[in-house]
């Protein structure tokens, strides 16, 4: 019975989030809305300071359990780490109401984060995008164009061996390494909903 109860659960969760992916704030082919923010030390990022690159926007939040297994099995960790090379910038916003500067640094710190966690409390940029879901994914190509935006692959549930997975983010960068169009580039989201200030 409680197999069954948090089996429900999770797929009410999803239901949420694919009800609230058709609200998106941009789509494939626009230009990504400018931003700036203050990252967890309290120092503005903005996305201009990225003008030429290839930037990854990850929404996260740090109570949710789909979140969670993700950090756990290391998914942003090692992308971040395999793209940076090729100059690739990554960008984790936490637009929860109810997550300040300091839980965000708390959360960087767990999870040992070397990239930006942005605070984005009054769900403003989290709006501006359409971000349904954590995670939900944004590819923004080196003319500032969403080239990709969705869930991170292709295993809501997490049944899958990692490397049976379709990341649809890892594919994405490596189409726009090669000069290729993105092949996939909207897929719905999976996660638990944003918890934006009401």
């Amino acid at each position: 019975m409680i197999k069954m109860l948090k089996t429900m659960t999770l797929m009410t969760m999803i239901a949420v989030a694919g009800t609230a992916a058709a609200s998106s704030g941009v789509d494939v082919g626009d230009t990504a809305p400018a931003f700036t923010l203050k990252d967890t030390s309290g120092a503005d990022v903005s996305l201009a300071d990225f003008d030429g690159k290839v930037v990854v926007l990850e929404w996260t939040n740090p109570d949710c359990p789909f979140v969670k297994r993700h950090y756990k099995e290391g998914t942003m960790k090692d992308l971040s780490s395999a793209y940076s090379d090729n100059g690739v910038v990554w960008l984790t916003v936490n637009s929860t109401n109810y997550m300040d500067a300091e839980a965000n640094a708390a959360f960087a710190k767990n999870e040992g984060i070397t990239w930006p966690v942005l605070v984005d409390q009054d769900g403003s940029v989290g709006h501006a995008y359409g971000a349904a879901t954590t995670p939900h994914m944004f590819v923004i190509d080196a003319t500032g164009t969403v080239v990709y935006e969705g869930a991170i692959d292709d295993d809501p549930r997490g049944n899958m061996d990692a490397g049976a997975r379709t990341n649809y983010v890892a594919q994405a960068l490596d189409e726009l390494a090669a000069g290729e169009a993105v092949s996939t580039p909207e897929t719905k989201p999976y996660g638990c909903s944003v918890k934006y200030k009401k």
